[in-house]
């Protein structure tokens, strides 16, 4: 079964078009608890897509700072049946009080949910982006279309968000998952687990640019993010201050530039 596949189920619904109800089968997207083991005790429990949990441990692990070089990724061993993956690392990791907390909501039955608590100072500490990218709009144009082409889940069920790594027209990765925050992750741990390097390349994604997803990608060394929505006051501020390119509302032949207008060229 291919990944696309295992993130799609069907369910009976209830449809009422032109005046009265049809029983019929549609197609929804999987949500699952994924639970992360870092050297031997439970870290967090991430709500997933439950499919390329390889690339999602190692992105978030990534991207929060506990992995920073390949060589300290000892080994990753997955179930993925029970939604469990047991992670070893070389060395301690960094404290948990310096994470990015955004998992602290506890349930009795499907482990921690993500929540934010962001500020500008989360800038503190990840050095500005010097970067000579520049890319061409009728570029941006060409990859938010090839995002959504390439959005198989989302237009089958309408429940995921897409990031693609990109190197100016050309797409190099391609995830998609219920949350934006694990379609970056995903696609982050993949980059990690291959060694590509971000200085020349972009994200182009579907959702809300938050600030979030902006200091995941300042603390990429990534020079611009690329969306379809839109992005929050605190994440432009941000990217102001780190040097970070933010388009956003891509479509239909126009975009918007919220910071850093100079790599955009015509």
């Amino acid at each position: 079964m291919s990944e696309e596949k295992k993130k799609i189920v069907r369910t009976p619904i209830s449809s009422y078009r032109d005046g009265r109800f049809t029983e019929i089968e549609d197609f929804v997207v999987r949500e699952a608890p994924v639970t992360v083991h870092l050297n031997g005790k439970e870290f967090v429990t991430l709500v997933c897509s439950p499919v390329e949990l390889k690339e999602l441990a190692v992105g978030f692990l990534y991207s929060e700072g506990v992995l920073r070089q390949r060589e300290s990724l000892k080994s990753i061993v997955i179930n993925e049946e029970e939604g469990l993956i047991w992670v070893e690392t070389a060395g301690e990791p960094a404290p948990r009080e310096t994470l990015l907390k955004r998992f602290v909501t506890s349930t009795s039955t499907s482990g921690r949910f993500r929540a934010s608590f962001y500020s500008a100072k989360n800038t503190e500490g990840i050095p500005r982006i010097d970067s000579g990218l520049q890319v061409a709009t009728r570029e941006i144009f060409h990859l938010a279309d090839q995002l959504e082409k390439l959005s198989g889940v989302f237009k089958i069920t309408g429940g995921t968000h897409s990031a693609a790594l990109c190197r100016h027209d050309s797409v190099v990765y391609f995830y998609e998952d219920i949350g934006r925050h694990n379609a970056v992750d995903k696609m982050f741990g993949r980059c990690f687990l291959d060694g590509v390097t971000f200085d020349d390349k972009f994200l182009v994604f579907s959702g809300r640019i938050s600030s979030e997803i902006l200091i995941k990608v300042a603390k990429m060394g990534m020079p611009m993010i690329v969306s379809r929505s839109a992005p929050t006051e605190l994440a432009i501020s941000m990217a102001e201050h780190l040097n970070i390119t933010v388009v956003g509302f891509v479509r239909d032949g126009r975009l918007s530039v919220y910071a850093h207008r100079e790599r955009i060229v015509d």
